[in-house]
């Protein structure tokens, strides 16, 4: 049985062409790929090319973080300007090594409290129909589903949250 220090793990914020990043951009994109294949049309690697790495700089309004366990990243995510108030979340990751350990929880979070030291107040984002694991973290963190939940997710397509930063709930 392997004994892991969680108490070591740290988040190190880093442009989102940082060599430490890749293997979060690989695992997405192969996940992508395996979960979609052509479902909406394109390969995901247009998905995590759309944005430009620049989005996710605090220059732009944005941030990238890697959480990092014995200097090798286990979890990741990144958010870029949506509007002047809303920081859209974007590539929320946890390695498949490293998965059922509640770290994509402390990477939101880790995201929300970022977005709020750069001055937003709200978050948005997006998750695919074939990602049930990632409509649950979104929903037990707080996030309001902005589509008709009563629907199956295929129908769905693109399914939409919202939070409101720094209210209780």
């Amino acid at each position: 049985m392997t004994v892991t220090n969680v108490d070591a793990d740290e988040f190190r914020y880093v442009e989102a062409t940082n060599e430490l990043a890749r293997p979060l951009l690989v695992e997405l994109e192969y996940e992508y790929d395996t979960r979609y294949g052509d479902f909406f049309g394109e390969r995901a690697s247009t998905e995590l090319s759309r944005y430009p790495a620049e989005l996710f700089s605090p220059a732009q309004g944005g941030a990238f973080v890697l959480l990092l366990r014995d200097g090798e990243a286990i979890a990741g995510g990144a958010f870029k300007r949506y509007d002047e108030h809303t920081a859209e979340l974007k590539r929320i990751w946890t390695s498949s090594a490293h998965r059922r350990q509640g770290l994509s929880r402390r990477v939101v979070a880790e995201l929300e409290s970022e977005a709020v030291r750069q001055g937003y107040t709200r978050v948005y984002l997006t998750t695919g129909p074939r990602q049930p694991e990632a409509k649950a973290l979104y929903l037990a963190t707080g996030y309001r589903p902005l589509y008709d939940t009563g629907l199956p997710a295929e129908e769905v397509g693109i399914h939409p949250f919202e939070k409101t930063l720094g209210v209780a709930r």
